[in-house]
């Protein structure tokens, strides 16, 4: 694919502006994309010899604006409580009870 039919700007390793960054790097910041898109995609390393044409790997990054993201929401005591409540009834055996430290199948129960 020939990069002038890209429509997100592309960057490579090394060269993204400051501003721009993924998407882990804003839930490090304690931020969410805050419903917007991406706005740029970061090209795997692989695309860095050839920048005459676009980067269509899944290693690709998708960049997003620091500006444009919101602080990440905080659940309620009750919506933790109920995630706790999910996360029992998925790691205990009903058969017997016992709790194990993974999800159970539940096709895999006793």
């Amino acid at each position: 694919m020939p990069r002038s039919t890209a429509t997100l700007e592309e960057f490579d390793r090394r060269a993204c502006p400051e501003g721009l960054v993924t998407r882990r790097q804003l839930r490090e910041l304690g931020l969410s994309p805050g419903g917007h898109g991406p706005v740029a995609v970061l090209r795997c390393k692989g695309c860095s010899y050839r920048p005459d044409q676009a980067c269509i790997h899944p290693t690709r990054a998708w960049l997003y604006s620091v500006a444009l993201a919101r602080p990440k929401r905080t659940p309620t005591l009750a919506q933790e409580e109920a995630l706790d409540r999910a996360m029992a009834a998925r790691s205990t055996c009903p058969e017997c009870g016992r709790r194990y430290y993974f999800c159970l199948q539940a096709a895999v129960l006793h």
